[in-house]
C-alpha cells in the first residue's frame, strides 16, 4: 500500500483531453498495458524514447508503493504493410527465414537492446500468436452484438452502425467521424467487401501464399493488428483496467479501434487512461531513412555516423531522452547529447561525492535546503511523470552536495538524519527511479583507480614542495586526456569529462 502521506498522481488522459487525478480501480494495484513492437527488424531510437518512458513510469509507481502489472506486448502477426503483406512475413521472405525465426531474431535483439538501457522487463509480454483462440472468439462476439460482419470469408467491424449508436468512435483520437471516413476512404485499398470505407478488418482470409494462418469459423486466415491488444489487454488485466499507453502515433487507428473493439464486444472502456509519449526528431525534423536524417542506436554507441562528433554512451542519451516531458517531442541533436553527457557526468560525480560526506549534526539550518527539492523531485513526478523538472530537483541537491564539499556551505549545519536521507533518497531517484546506472564507476576499474590516486599523490607532493611546475604540468597533461582534477579542502579528486 502506498504512503498515505504522499501527493496524488496527476496524469494527462488522451481519452479526456485533461490532467486528472490517478484514482485505480483496486486501491494499490494498477493495471498498465504498453502497446509492444511489431519485431520483424531491429528496435528504432524512437521506440527506445517510448519504451524508456513507460519504464519509468513503470519504476515511479513501484517507488510510490503501488503493485503493477505490467504487460507489453509483441507483435507478431496481422500488422500489415501498405501492400497488405505482413511485416513478419515480409522478414522471413527478405531473411530466408521461418516467421518465428524473424519473431525470435527481433525478440532477442529487442530485449537486448532494453537491457542495454536498463530498463525493466514487463510482468507479462504476451504474445499475439499465442491468442489466436481468445481473439476468434472476441470476433465472434463483436459479430454476435451486431458490430461485425463477414464478407467473402474476412469479417469487418461496422463502424458507421458502431458510431451512430455509441457515440464514441473519434473520441480517442479527437476527430470527428467525418474526417474519418474520407481519410480512411483515400488510404485503405482492397475496399470492395467492405459496407462502408471506415470498416476495418478484425479477421482477414488468408492468400494461398500467405505463410501465417489458422482455421476459423469464416476462413483460414489471421486476425486483424488492432485486435491483438485488445484481446491480451483484457484477458491479463481484466475487461477494464487502469492505464493503456503507447506512442501518440498508434492514437489513430490502433488504438481508436481497440477502444471501438472492446465496446463492440463488451460495452465495457479498456482503460480509465490513456498515455501516449511524443516523436523522437533529430536536427529538428522526423527521422527518415529516405532523406538520410535517421541514425540507430548503435551508431550513437560506436559514434559511426555523421549527425554526430563522437560516441555517446547507453545513459547518456538515456539521461538526455528524459530531459524531455514524454508527451513533447525530443530533439536529438549532437550539443544536446554534449550537453547530457557533462549533466549526467555531474550527477554521478556528486552521487559518489555524497557518499562520504559526514555531519556532527551540530544544527539544522540547512535542512530545508535538503529536504526541499527532495519532496520537490517527488512532486514533480507526480505531475504526470514530469522528469526534466525532477532532475532539475536533483540539480539543486548537486550543487549543494559540491558546496558541502568544498566548504562552501557548513555541512555540520544539516542533521544526521537530514544527511541520511539525502544519502538514501538522492541516489535511490538517480537508479530506482530515473533507471540511470554510474556507467563512470563502471567504467573505471581498480586498476585506473590505483594509477589515477598515484598520480594525485604525485601532484600533491608537489603542490606541498611548491613545485607549481610539476604540479601544472600534471593537471595540463591529464586534462589533455580529458580527465579533470578537482581540487577540495579534503584533497583532489578526479573525473572524466
Amino acid at each position: 500500500m502506498r504512503n498515505k502521506e504522499m501527493k496524488e498522481l496527476y496524469l494527462q488522459n488522451s481519452l479526456t483531453k485533461k490532467k486528472e487525478l490517478f484514482k485505480p480501480i483496486t486501491e494499490g494495484f494498477i493495471g498498465m498495458y504498453v502497446c509492444g513492437p511489431t519485431v520483424y527488424s531491429d528496435v528504432h531510437l524512437g521506440n527506445v524514447r517510448t519504451f524508456i518512458s513507460f519504464d519509468i513510469m513503470y519504476r515511479f509507481l513501484l517507488h510510490l508503493g503501488y503493485k503493477v502489472r505490467y504487460v507489453r506486448n509483441i507483435t507478431d502477426v496481422g500488422h500489415l504493410l501498405d501492400d497488405g503483406e505482413d511485416r513478419i512475413s515480409k522478414g522471413a521472405r527478405a531473411d530466408k527465414l521461418e516467421p518465428m525465426e524473424v519473431v525470435q531474431k527481433y525478440t532477442n535483439g529487442f530485449h537486448k537492446m532494453m537491457d542495454i538501457f536498463n530498463t525493466h522487463r514487463p510482468s507479462i509480454e504476451p504474445r499475439a500468436t499465442q491468442h489466436i483462440l481468445e481473439q476468434i472468439e472476441m470476433v465472434q462476439q463483436i459479430i454476435d452484438n451486431g458490430y461485425g460482419y463477414e464478407a467473402n470469408g474476412s469479417v469487418y467491424f461496422d463502424t458507421l452502425k458502431f458510431h451512430e449508436e455509441k457515440k464514441c468512435y473519434g473520441k480517442l483520437s479527437g476527430r470527428v467521424i467525418d474526417e474519418l471516413l474520407v481519410e480512411t476512404r483515400d488510404n485503405l485499398k482492397n475496399q470492395s467487401d467492405k459496407k462502408h470505407p471506415s470498416d476495418f478488418a478484425i479477421w482477414m482470409k488468408a492468400a494461398p501464399e500467405h505463410l501465417m494462418k489458422w482455421n476459423s469459423p469464416w476462413s483460414v486466415g489471421f486476425p486483424g493488428w488492432h485486435l491483438e491488444c485488445s484481446v491480451m489487454s483484457t484477458k491479463y488485466l481484466g475487461e477494464t483496467f487502469d492505464i493503456h499507453g503507447g506512442g501518440n502515433d498508434l492514437k489513430f487507428p490502433h488504438h481508436e479501434n481497440e477502444v471501438a473493439q472492446n465496446v463492440g464486444a463488451c460495452n465495457c472502456q479498456p482503460a480509465n487512461y490513456w498515455l501516449h509519449t511524443n516523436m523522437l526528431l533529430m536536427n529538428g525534423r522526423k527521422m527518415s531513412k529516405s532523406d538520410g536524417n535517421t541514425i540507430t542506436p548503435d551508431q550513437l554507441f560506436t559514434g559511426d555516423s555523421p549527425h554526430i562528433t563522437k560516441a555517446y554512451s547507453p545513459m547518456v542519451i538515456k539521461f538526455f531522452m528524459l530531459q524531455s516531458h514524454y508527451s513533447s517531442t525530443n530533439d536529438l541533436v549532437d550539443d544536446g547529447l554534449l550537453a547530457a553527457e557533462k549533466g549526467y557526468r555531474r550527477l554521478m560525480e556528486a552521487q559518489k561525492t555524497l557518499a562520504e560526506l559526514q555531519t556532527t549534526g551540530a544544527g539544522n539550518e540547512l535542512d530545508t535546503d535538503v529536504t526541499g527539492p527532495l519532496d520537490k523531485f517527488i512532486t514533480e513526478m507526480c505531475d504526470d511523470f514530469n522528469t526534466p523538472r525532477a532532475i532539475a530537483q536533483l540539480f539543486e541537491l548537486v550543487t549543494k552536495i559540491n558546496s558541502f564539499k568544498e566548504g562552501h556551505l557548513d555541512i555540520n549545519k544539516i542533521s544526521v538524519d537530514t544527511l541520511a536521507r539525502l544519502q538514501k533518497d538522492f541516489p535511490c531517484y538517480i537508479s530506482k527511479v530515473l533507471g540511470l546506472k554510474n556507467e563512470i564507476e563502471a567504467g573505471n576499474n581498480g586498476e585506473l583507480e590505483g594509477v589515477m590516486q598515484l598520480v594525485l599523490d604525485l601532484r600533491q607532493d608537489a603542490r606541498a614542495n611548491k613545485n607549481w611546475a610539476i604540479s601544472d604540468k600534471i593537471r595540463d597533461a591529464l586534462a589533455e586526456a580529458k580527465i579533470v582534477v578537482k581540487d577540495g579542502k579534503d584533497g583532489s579528486s578526479w573525473t572524466m569529462n
